[in-house]
């Protein structure tokens, strides 16, 4: 499903526009299959991936967006062969370690979520580091999703709820939504205006389950590796077409 057709599938007509996205969230999905019909090996795949996010980053000030939020690993991605694993990971501290300092150059703050505290301490470290690095600047939002699952974050909410209950601080029957989403790891952030889904799946692979309530869908058959400044301008132009309904009609 491309997004023009996603755009037919989704009427339009004299209806109001939604307007410029704020925060795009986006599911990179397509490394294996770009590898596969090349004859490579997975991890080329990936690695030319890293250089995609790198394209978008660049990109996406300069059309409007204030947060971009990246599904990097994913809690089943554990699941995925061992040496695969490594090289994700491998590419992940290769990123890090290399973009930062043109990151900090481009007032980027660069933040993560999910339970990436649980990687190998030596990569915290650097995440860390690189999290209190740009903590300061005030352009383009960067959040990357690191061993993150929708469903373990919702957990991981609703424990921290149920522990002040527990202990008496809080009365049960007064949580609200407002509470809930300020125990989870994007507590503070907006919601996702868009999820953009690259590879043409139509599946959202546990991400961000809560904040995406009312997020609008953009699909594309492009693979990740070759998603870059154009098609990110695309899929806007896109969601500038929707409109937006919340519920109310």
């Amino acid at each position: 499903m491309t997004l023009a057709a996603a755009s037919q599938a989704g009427g339009g007509g004299d209806d109001p526009a939604a307007g410029p996205c704020r925060h795009l969230a986006i599911i990179m999905d397509g490394n294996g299959r770009w590898a596969k019909s090349r004859r490579l090996p997975r991890i080329a795949g990936h690695r030319e991936g890293v250089e995609a996010v790198r394209r978008v980053v660049e990109a996406a000030p300069g059309l409007g967006l204030e947060v971009l939020t990246l599904y990097a690993f994913s809690s089943e991605n554990w699941k995925r062969p061992a040496d695969e694993v490594t090289d994700l990971m491998g590419l992940l501290r290769h990123y890090v370690s290399h973009e930062i300092d043109n990151l900090h150059r481009n007032n980027v703050c660069l933040d993560f979520i999910g339970d990436w505290r649980s990687l190998k301490p030596d990569l915290v470290a650097l995440l860390d580091a690189a999290r209190v690095r740009t903590a300061g600047n005030t352009g383009l939002k960067l959040v990357m999703a690191l061993n993150y699952g929708g469903q373990g974050e919702i957990v991981r909410a609703a424990r921290a709820l149920a522990a002040k209950a527990a202990a008496g601080t809080l009365d049960p029957d007064g949580i609200t939504a407002e509470m809930v989403e300020a125990h989870l790891d994007t507590a503070g952030l907006p919601p996702p205006d868009a999820v953009l889904r690259t590879s043409g799946e139509l599946r959202l692979s546990n991400f961000l389950l809560w904040q995406v309530a009312y997020a609008e869908f953009l699909v594309t058959d492009t693979l990740w590796p070759d998603f870059d400044g154009a098609a990110l301008a695309n899929a806007l132009a896109e969601f500038s077409r929707r409109e937006r309904r919340f519920g109310g009609r």
